[in-house]
């Protein structure tokens, strides 16, 4: 029991959990069928989890060596743009303003 002139205990911190586990089997599963896979072994979900966090991971670096370059702290579409063509993932549909 909190006593009344005690300060207020809070929330407590956040506890850090792996967010590449949002990415769930079945949006790996629509994925895999835009790619032309029509069926799928039980341990490909993981490995892909993980191509993809490496790949974020990489792609990510270049976007944020851009941004400490130009002294900022918002990333644009721009710096993403700019960061997937270093890598050879030229996006199009994309009009930076």
């Amino acid at each position: 029991m909190i006593e009344k002139n005690t300060p207020a205990l809070g929330r407590g911190k956040a506890v850090l959990r792996e967010n590449i586990k949002g990415i769930t089997k079945p949006a790996l599963r629509r994925l895999a069928r835009r790619g032309g896979v029509k069926r799928a072994s039980a341990g490909i979900y993981e490995e892909a989890r993980n191509a993809l966090k490496h790949f974020l991971k990489e792609v990510l670096k270049d976007v944020i060596t851009y941004v400490e370059y130009k002294d900022k702290k918002t990333i644009t579409v721009m710096e993403m743009l700019l960061a997937l063509k270093k890598r050879g993932r030229t996006l199009y549909g994309f009009r930076p303003t």
